[in-house]
């Protein structure tokens, strides 16, 4: 995960003042709730994306020539496979 707790607090706070500010929902559970949720949200995303990555990053070093990161090439790859592992999970 590529936040801190900090981070994900404070922007869960904003998403909640901006879904209160434009009444998006209505919660009969409590602002607590709410923001709960958004919090677990956010921290589900940032994990599906760091299996994500693991996994590409573990496709690109399997191959059988080895593409130095952060050259053309492995962002070339990186963008394919992440986009094919992003469908086979039906995020894309």
């Amino acid at each position: 995960m590529r936040l801190s707790e900090d981070r994900i607090s404070h922007i869960s706070h904003l998403v909640q003042d901006a879904i209160i500010k434009t009444k998006l929902i209505t919660s009969t559970h409590g602002d607590d709730k709410v923001l709960r949720e958004i919090k677990h949200t956010i921290t589900d995303e940032l994990k599906f994306d760091d299996e994500v990555d693991t996994l590409v990053r573990r496709t690109i070093q399997s191959l059988s020539r080895r593409v130095p990161e952060g050259s053309p090439e492995w962002e070339v790859l990186y963008r394919k496979y992440r986009e094919e592992e992003l469908r086979r999970k039906n995020k894309l």
